[in-house]
């Protein structure tokens, strides 16, 4: 089957129900067993064997061109005035106004006036009409097929003067539809052309530059200062300042040195440097990115599942409407044909729900692209509006709020041992442990140059530490637990243990059997942006910031205190971190689980937005949650609730205000005040104010 899958990039794809006609004529090629059409990112997936001009004859209608995914060549940029939609366009403005001059200079039934203001008509709508009647014949309505009725019928009742200006606005609106569309696909684009397309690589003493499709695993890609990295890899040779910002939104540079990771796409801004290929074109970090935000603009949220619903049964109602209003008041009521007539015709041009249908794509595939340029990954504009509603937010504490990296921070002696000598006896036991509280002992005893020695019959004590002969002597290193299952620490000892934990440091002890010797505080340390970041969203409305951590309360609460959480939540199991959602979802309502898409899976699974931090070092973060800060940095966070409320709350903007216009233009049938020309300002200026609406989220920066 997947041999069979054929993916293409679409040019000249205007609108939302050009695309659902496309995609249902594609779907009726005999070949075609199966097809989907991402009309956010002009892309088109078939399954079957269809020709690329039989896709093309599938699209004539609207003009469509077909290219294949992974055909390099650039797409032919046109100048928005070239276009040949655009040109009639303003050739049917010139007709229109020597109508209206002719218009005023001679008479309104004059052979010349009439022949501009037909040939404003025929130049302006040809393709207007093309479809609109092939849609009228098959009794299929969209906005052409109203459009075509209503102008047809301005001919009929000799209004030829409303009649051009209305195919001219049409003719306006549907150009300034489709470039506010392009700009908005330009954030896929631009991401596209992130990456360099060649790289220069070195296969055992040859050096070459070839495509970057033709690059294998293993390759040597050579590096130069000021340079883009072409692939994913890691540094074998050299050190630099990378600056990653197209993937993570980081501004900042990170420096690299051998066995970091790189991605394709980012800036090597001094050293040279050389970089063992990791993963294939297709695979990298970038692709993934280009991947899943297609995806995610294909998807559709909420409210434009409402839109699309509503849509549905709007278009035939519209038409029972005009019919009504063109029939029954002639009929019933002695109104003149003529005049009713018209105003049915107005009720169908107002009716088109063209604003309607944009008022949502527009926004979310803006929004979804601003994000993707700033590092940060949203899978949909379903995951975009839950943002958007968020009402509480759980953090994981490790690797989160905090470095993930614990650090020795005291020592405190009670005999009298040296500091030195107990950082050596500790690192000889330690050396044999996984557990990450022995690595902050091993580099602290490396980083003050303790003395190496050697341990004998390392026995490790379950869940409370180890024991080890050092120079003849056993030694227990572990929790106080562990002592006070072998002797009696004293109350003083006990003292110092509980003022070290109220700092939020976890407290290990070495000694024998009959002693302690001292006392080792280990703390993870808190991100210095941690606290900066709560107190945002605490001042975006945040109601409830809660952090869950495995660690003891003692740790929790002053780890949470310290950063202004308004609730900690500690000594959880995995298990419990998933009750604990589930608890905050039912007090507050919409609620985050932020953590680093690897552990804690399930709580990020039960949250109404899961978010993954460093989402370009790890392929389970791209793929598990619903949102990935690609930077592993809560930075990103508050800027991303802030986009998304902005973005529900210009879907609501473009919602009411293209209904509410409808509505106030509709009503205006019953004094008889509306006209074909207030009828297609109302539908142009809704459509035009709607696509500006949505574009005010191309800006970078939202909060």
């Amino acid at each position: 089957m997947e041999e069979n899958k054929q993916v293409y990039r679409l040019q000249g794809l205007s609108c939302t129900n050009c695309a659902a006609k496309f995609e249902k004529n594609v779907r009726e090629i005999t070949s075609v067993e199966d097809v989907q059409l991402n009309f956010g990112a002009a892309k088109l997936t078939v399954q079957g064997a269809a020709t690329i001009d039989e896709l093309e004859e599938a699209g004539a209608f609207d003009g469509i061109k077909v290219y294949p995914d992974n055909r390099r060549e650039p797409e032919k940029k046109q100048s928005f005035w070239k276009k040949r939609e655009n040109i009639t366009t303003i050739i049917s403005l010139f007709f229109t106004v020597v109508g209206y001059v002719l218009y005023f200079m001679l008479d309104e039934s004059h052979p010349a006036t009439v022949g501009a203001f037909i040939s404003a008509i025929l130049i302006g709508g040809y393709s207007l009409f093309k479809v609109g009647m092939k849609n009228l014949l098959k009794l299929q309505f969209d906005m052409k097929t109203l459009m075509t009725i209503a102008i047809i019928g301005a001919a009929i009742i000799g209004e030829w003067a409303e009649g051009a200006v209305v195919v001219f606005l049409f003719a306006l609106s549907e150009a300034l539809e489709s470039y506010s569309m392009e700009k908005a696909r330009q954030s896929i684009k631009s991401l596209m052309d992130i990456a360099p397309k060649k790289a220069t690589i070195r296969r055992g003493s040859a050096t070459m530059e070839i495509d970057v499709e033709d690059v294998r695993i293993g390759d040597i890609l050579i590096i130069k200062p000021g340079q883009k990295i072409a692939m994913d890899g890691e540094v074998v040779k050299g050190q630099s300042s990378i600056n990653q910002a197209a993937i993570t939104g980081e501004s900042i540079p990170v420096h690299k040195t051998a066995g970091d990771e790189v991605f394709a796409g980012t800036i090597n801004e001094e050293g040279s440097l050389e970089v063992r290929v990791t993963k294939r074109v297709e695979d990298t970090t970038i692709a993934k990115i280009i991947h899943l935000v297609e995806e995610a603009q294909a998807e559709k949220a909420p409210s434009q599942q409402f839109v699309d619903r509503f849509a549905k049964y709007y278009t035939p109602a519209i038409m029972i409407i005009a019919f009504l209003v063109a029939v029954i008041p002639p009929l019933l009521f002695g109104g003149s044909w003529s005049e009713w007539v018209y105003s049915g015709l107005a009720v169908l041009v107002v009716g088109c729900p063209c604003a309607l249908v944009v008022s949502t794509p527009v926004a979310i595939v803006t929004a979804i692209g601003n994000a993707a340029r700033n590092g940060v990954l949203i899978k949909g504009g379903i995951h975009l509006e839950e943002t958007g509603r968020l009402n509480a937010i759980a953090f994981d504490k490790t690797g989160t709020l905090t470095e993930g990296k614990p650090e020795v921070t005291d020592i405190v002696l009670l005999t009298d041992k040296s500091e030195s000598e107990i950082l050596s006896i500790a690192q000889s036991i330690e050396q044999f442990s996984q557990h990450p509280l022995a690595s902050a002992i091993t580099r602290k005893a490396i980083r003050v140059h303790a003395e190496s020695y050697q341990a004998d019959g390392f026995i490790s004590v379950t869940g409370k530490g180890a024991k080890a002969t050092v120079q003849g002597v056993e030694y227990y290193i572990g929790s106080p637990t562990l002592f006070e299952d072998i002797l009696d620490i004293g109350s003083k000892v006990r003292e110092k243990i509980s003022r070290l934990q109220a700092d939020g440091k976890t407290v290990m002890l070495l000694g024998t059997e009959t002693k302690v010797d001292a006392l080792i505080a280990v703390a993870d340390q808190i991100r210095k942006s941690s606290k900066t970041i709560i107190h945002k969203l605490h001042e975006l409305g945040i109601k409830q910031t809660v952090m869950l951590t495995g660690d003891n309360k003692l740790t929790g609460n002053a780890i949470g205190s310290s950063l202004g959480l308004t609730e900690t939540k500690a000594e959880l199991l995995p298990e419990d971190k998933l009750i604990a959602i589930n608890n905050i979802k039912e007090k507050y309502g919409n609620v985050a689980m932020v953590g680093d898409g690897i552990n804690d899976a399930p709580a990020l699974a039960s949250a109404n937005v899961g978010i993954a931090m460093g989402g370009a070092g790890t392929d389970t973060a791209l793929e598990t949650a619903d949102i990935a800060l690609m930077a592993d940095d809560l930075e990103k966070l508050p800027y991303t609730i802030s986009l998304s409320r902005k973005t529900l709350a210009i879907i609501k903007q473009n919602i009411t205000f293209a209904l509410a216009l409808k509505i106030v233009a509709l009503l205006l049938v019953i004094p008889g005040w509306l006209t074909l020309w207030i009828a297609i300002f109302a539908d142009m200026g809704a459509t035009l104010i709607v696509v500006l609406n949505s574009m005010r989220l191309i800006k970078k920066d939202v909060l």
